[in-house]
């Protein structure tokens, strides 16, 4: 779909450097032209003219949803296609059976009940940790500047913006102060637009450097971020191996159920001259354990469970395939500044060069802070340190700041890797003031390198302030700055990240420290952290362009510094083009596009809101120690439902063969669909629930189909030959009236014991509940044989000794038989 801004004439709007996006879909009406706000005041709206607007419906009104609605979760979890199925027969089931043999249907109702109760469970969940998470916008109104709602924005709203802001609404430039906006979330276009008054911004861009103001123009329904905010936050199963690897067996056992399902019915209706009602029974009792419909149910509600879990941990999992994702990554890259720092620095020292005067230093510095109205952690720090004169920050107020003026200013950009600003001083001389990177202000050879460097092995920080000649915003104001100062800043450790990172080394998961700051200052404090490589640094500035050779270089080392936003872009490319599942975590605005590339992006909910916009996930207690507890959800549920898909498909491969085979012997189907039911009951359906939800701590790995069904066909194909040899020899054996009953005890007892062994299988290793589970199953079924009223309601009854035991003797065949293909296929194709 081609967009772009058009003015009221139809031309593309001037002073925008580049198209921006609208929805193409919107049409005007030539009738009633919507009218453009009047020109606002710089104090904004009035609380009247607010009240005006609310009442006319000009407010941003629109319902953000970050999950399906109550219907659509009921929708979802009734109307399927194998619920349809299972809904037909049970009917039928009502109609020409005891009720013992339309179980099968109370249990799906059940299911479904339980897994519409634990999706909208995630959705409360979900919901409210959305509204914490919302973008809070600062609008000035009354001439007061204040965070209000996104929801609460009207029509001509004065909405101002910082670094990091995320424009929420269309508008028009009012206010820029060397505004820059990132519109690549709308236009794929990474470099940044400068923007001055009277520009277009569209909901959905967001400020990389600079500030300003800008009127709403469009609000509501007609803003692109209408669309965009719910397709970031929406409540989805989408893009997910897990999920698509279900759907491709799904779409494969209808296609074996249809003609299998048909022949059967033929044979036990047509070919076999048997009670009508009980035909009907037990082609149903063949029909239903082919559909593996708790697979889904039981993916839905791990799934649904794993989100309120780390909800309760204030991680707001925006996309639900990121529990997933993240549970098959292999590489985390880490932003270092408020990742493994805290957001905050200390000035510890301020070095004089080449003969300054301190006191002027500290001047400069004082009125350097109060250049800009959102100055960043590092002018934070000198900010604290040199208040300018009348700040209440300290009371050591640097004495005359208030007789020298700032004339300009230009914000830190980290493409630059420094800001500026230009003074006029108390005598009248003007000035102009660079202060960033050492090794990008200073020129390679440079004395004071060797004394920075030694700083930054310390894990130290060190800004230069350096003296420019000429225009601060002209090219190349950087070339042949003087070196006036060094600054040096002690950042602050968070003191879960060890362990965090700790963590990762344990789990076999490669750290990558990517980071704007000087290498070697990195380095040390990811070595102060116990990061396992941190010696081995490199400067993204030496880092080779081609693909292939940057990959390499990415595995080789550890730790990277002076990485602009374009290069963590294309590192993330690069560890991907290697077969790399990679997350990056980051907050601030150089990180976005990093970010949406990786296959998992993990923001901090004090990040900016682009970051936040664009991440799957967002710890909103800023605690990078919170990311385990994410990694390791997400393998609970994909290693969990890995296990339990075996268990439903074995299920369905010996339920087809058993059909097959029927059709082939021209014999009666040996089961009702009670003794299917109690068997699916006993040994897929509670202890797949149990086993589904329990802790996991193994990496997901790929290719689910066929992990799952390398092991699901030998154990269905052994456990439907199994059971009807146990049938055959049976209907040899027994003779007369009651045969056919016993016969299907028979060949229950060793399909069950069968279907015993490959849970046991299944639920190693063992721990005491694990054990405690399969027991207990083994012995719901032991009860079922030994009370009469449960033999007679699920018609179960061992006649005889010889019979029974052959039973068991073809199901230890058969178990030896399942232990050796399990180990042989663990052997030949991987665990």
């Amino acid at each position: 779909m081609t967009q772009r801004a058009l003015d009221s004439s139809g031309e593309q709007t001037p002073g925008s450097s580049r198209p921006t996006m609208i929805d193409a879909g919107a049409e005007l009406d030539p009738v009633h032209p919507m009218e453009p706000p009047p020109a606002r005041r710089p104090d904004g709206l009035s609380t009247a003219e607010v009240a005006e607007r609310v009442a006319r419906g000009e407010v941003n009104d629109v319902p953000v949803r970050s999950s399906r609605s109550v219907t659509e979760i009921v929708r979802a979890n009734v109307f399927t296609r194998f619920n349809l199925i299972i809904g037909v027969l049970w009917v039928i089931m009502l109609f020409v059976a005891p009720i013992q043999d339309s179980l099968f249907g109370f249990v799906i109702v059940a299911n479904t009940g339980i897994g519409i109760i634990q999706e909208w469970r995630a959705k409360k969940t979900l919901d409210s940790l959305a509204v914490i998470g919302e973008a809070k916008p600062t609008v000035r109104r009354d001439g007061v500047a204040a965070e209000i709602s996104t929801s609460e924005i009207v029509l001509g709203d004065l909405v101002e913006l910082g670094p990091g802001d995320k424009v929420v609404v269309d508008g028009t430039v009012s206010e820029a102060d060397s505004l820059e906006i990132d519109e690549s979330l709308l236009t794929g276009e990474a470099d940044p637009v400068i923007k001055r008054p009277g520009d277009p911004v569209m909901s959905g861009s967001f400020v990389v450097a600079g500030g300003g103001a800008f009127t709403a123009t469009k609000v509501g329904r007609e803003a692109y971020a209408a669309q965009l905010a719910e397709e970031a936050s929406r409540f989805t199963l989408v893009h997910s191996e897990l999920r698509s690897g279900i759907s491709t067996i799904l779409k494969y056992v209808t296609w074996m159920m249809v003609p299998t399902a048909i022949g059967l019915i033929i044979s036990q209706l047509v070919v076999k001259d048997n009670n009508f009602k009980e035909s009907v029974a037990r082609t149903v009792g063949g029909i239903v354990p082919m559909i593996p419909e708790g697979l889904v149910l039981l993916t839905s509600v791990a799934f649904a469970i794993g989100v309120v879990r780390l909800g309760r941990k204030q991680c707001l999992v925006q996309e639900l395939p990121a529990i997933e994702g993240l549970a098959r990554v292999d590489v985390v890259c880490l932003d270092k500044t408020g990742t493994l720092t805290e957001g905050g620095m200390d000035v510890t020292e301020v070095r004089p060069l080449n003969g300054s005067d301190e006191a002027y230093v500290t001047q400069v510095l004082a009125t350097f802070g109060s250049s800009d109205p959102r100055p960043n952690a590092s002018l934070q720090a000198i900010i604290d340190a040199y208040p300018a004169a009348g700040g209440d920050t300290l009371p050591a107020a640097v004495g005359d700041t208030e007789s020298w003026t700032v004339t300009d200013a230009m914000p830190f950009s980290s493409a630059r890797k420094y800001s500026g600003a230009a003074f006029t001083e108390a005598d009248g001389t003007d000035s102009v003031w660079l202060l960033g990177a050492p090794d990008v202000l200073l020129s390679e050879g440079d004395a004071t390198l060797t004394e920075i460097e030694q700083l930054n092995e310390q894990g130290l920080r060190v800004l230069l302030l350096a003296r420019a000649e000429g225009e601060l915003d002209a090219p190349g104001a950087a070339a042949g700055a003087a070196p006036t100062a060094l600054v040096v800043l002690e950042q602050r450790l968070r003191p879960d990240a060890g362990d965090t990172l700790a963590y990762f080394a344990d789990q076999n998961v490669a750290t990558k420290v990517i980071s704007g700051d000087n290498a070697v200052s990195v380095g040390a404090v990811a070595g102060k952290l116990g990061l396992a490589g941190a010696e081995n640094t490199l400067d993204a500035r030496r880092l080779p362009t081609d693909p292939d050779e940057m990959a390499t270089a990415m595995e080789e080392n550890a730790v990277f510094g002076r990485v602009t936003p374009q290069q963590k872009r294309d590192m993330v490319a690069a560890l991907q083009s290697r077969g790399h599942t990679v997350a990056m975590t980051g907050d601030g605005v150089n990180d976005v596009l990093a970010l949406k590339d990786a296959d998992i992006g993990v923001s901090m909910g004090s990040g900016s809101e682009a970051t936040r916009a664009v991440a799957q996930i967002v710890l909103l207690n800023n605690s990078f120690a919170t990311l385990p507890s994410v990694v390791a959800e997400g393998r609970r549920v994909i290693g969990n439902i890995t296990r339990v898909a075996t268990l439903f498909l074995t299920k369905t491969v010996y339920s087809v063969l058993l059909a097959i085979l029927v059709v082939c012997f021209q014999v009666e189907y040996p089961f009702l669909p009670r003794h299917l039911t109690l068997l699916s009951t006993l040994t897929i359906g509670v202890p797949a629930f149990f086993l589904a939800l329990a802790p996991n701590k193994e990496r997901a790995q790929p290719h689910f189909v066929r992990r799952v069904m390398r092991y699901a066909i030998p154990s269905g194909v052994i456990a439907a030959a199994a059971t009807f040899a146990t049938y055959l020899v049976a209907r040899h054996y027994y003779s007369g009236e009651g045969a056919l009953e016993a016969e299907t005890s028979a060949a229950t007892l060793t399909l069950f014991l069968v279907s015993m062994w490959v849970l046991a299988i299944i639920a190693r290793p063992y721990t005491w509940w694990r054990v405690g589970l399969v027991a207990a199953m083994g012995l719901g079924f032991l009860i079922v044989l030994v009370v009469p009223w449960l033999q007679d309601f699920f018609a179960l009854k061992l006649v005889g000794a010889p019979m029974p035991w052959t039973a068991v003797g073809i199901a230890v065949a058969a178990a030896a038989l399942l232990e050796f293909t399990w180990r042989w296929v663990g052997r030949r194709f991987g665990a």
